[in-house]
């Protein structure tokens, strides 16, 4: 079916849509995120896109053990323990803004409306990875790292900074944060039914009502701020593919690393068909094609940390198998750690859930880190290997396509 989907917003280009009850006059989907009303574009996603750069300044400050745990917790939530105003960023811009990287975390309608506490949990996560960077890692910056030990790794050319399991905390919150933030709010919240057509916008969308004080309707800017997520900070956001991977270091960058891979070559033009073909389907009223495009998303967009974890529980278990220097073998299966706990976020169109649940992905999570006593120290490509073959079978993939 989703193979079909391409084909059928095709046809949207010169036909009158089949509907018996509601015909749809045909329309024109652009060959760029480019849409207006009466000369004004009604395109617009800043908090998305400065939830990206907070998200940037956040994950640089993990790297730098100057840095307190005040500090960092302030940038997560651009707020100060009391609600007080705060201004953590080098980005003057950023201070400024009221947007918050934590409060949008765990917080998709489709998935967290109705389940606050598994919301609270998530968020736990990450303030226990800021928490233990700076307790655990930082006091040791200088210092090698041992089994059972925190500190660093390093190969001759390059230091990674690891606990005593040898995970990087950076590279955990970093790779969990394009699932908690950018991924559930992409699939499970702005492109949610129950947010497109919450109240009354089906009927200020057909009439072409403006939301207050806005050029655009409702419909249309949720519509955007999905994009937003995956686009918004591209230096052109209205033709991203040119500079995609290069943009941001999170849903962009990863995007751009599977389309690398030719087994999935294509899938960023497809994504990015789907979002210009949507939102003009909204501005027509053509809700059927509205939302074929968006399952299409979800699909191909949680296609993405699966491909990922993949690739890196891989390269993890071949960097211990060839006796790679722990650096190799740590970073590799620590992006990794991170990349299976976004699978969580994943939409399955199908089902409407994740194709891996919380609990399996915390699962998987502990496998990595319980061979022995000491994490990834003591982990054998034998159970690397297990995890990674549980993740293709529930996405459907092949691990000889994903690793490559």
């Amino acid at each position: 079916m989703t193979r079909l989907l391409p084909l059928f917003a095709l046809c949207v280009l010169f036909f009158t849509a089949c509907e018996e009850d509601e015909p749809i006059t045909a329309y024109n989907v652009p060959e760029t995120y480019t849409f207006s009303r009466n000369g004004a574009s009604t395109v617009s996603f800043p908090g998305q896109t400065e939830r990206i750069l907070m998200s940037e300044e956040l994950v640089g400050a993990f790297l730098d053990p100057q840095n307190s745990e005040a500090q960092l917790d302030d940038m997560f939530r651009n707020e100060g323990p009391n609600g007080e105003d705060v201004s953590p960023y080098a980005d003057p811009a950023l201070n400024a803004s009221t947007k918050s990287v934590r409060g949008k975390v765990a917080a998709s309608r489709d998935y967290f409306f109705a389940d606050a506490t598994t919301s609270a949990a998530v968020r736990a996560d990450f303030d226990g990875w800021i928490e233990a960077q700076v307790n655990e890692v930082f006091p040791r910056w200088e210092a090698l790292a041992a089994a059972g030990v925190p500190g660093q790794v390093a190969d001759g050319s390059r230091a990674r900074y690891v606990n005593a399991q040898g995970l990087e905390y950076n590279q955990a919150f970093a790779k969990s944060l394009i699932g908690g933030l950018m991924l559930d709010q992409t699939l499970n919240n702005y492109l949610s039914p129950a947010v497109l057509d919450e109240a009354d916008n089906r009927q200020t969308n057909d009439a072409g009502t403006p939301a207050d004080g806005a050029v655009y309707t409702t419909m249309e800017h949720k519509w955007d701020e999905a994009y937003g997520y995956v686009f918004g900070a591209a230096a052109d956001p209205a033709d991203p593919l040119a500079t995609l991977g290069d943009d941001d270091s999170f849903l962009n960058e990863y995007l751009d690393r599977v389309n690398d891979d030719p087994d999935y070559a294509g899938i960023a033009a497809e994504v990015y068909e789907a979002f210009r073909t949507g939102r003009a389907a909204i501005v027509a009223g053509d809700y059927a094609t509205r939302d074929a495009q968006a399952d299409r998303i979800k699909e191909r967009l949680s296609r993405v940390p699966a491909v990922r974890a993949i690739f890196y529980l891989m390269r993890g278990a071949d960097a211990i198998e060839t006796g790679s220097s722990p650096t190799a073998a740590f970073h590799a299966l620590s992006e990794a750690y991170g990349f299976v706990y976004a699978l969580q976020f994943t939409h399955d169109p199908a089902t409407g859930a994740p194709y891996l649940d919380r609990e399996e992905a915390l699962q998987i999570q502990a496998r990595l880190l319980g061979d022995g006593a000491h994490g990834l120290w003591d982990l054998t490509p034998a159970t690397i290997r297990a995890q990674a073959a549980t993740i293709a079978d529930s996405f459907t993939l092949t691990l000889a396509q994903a690793a490559e």
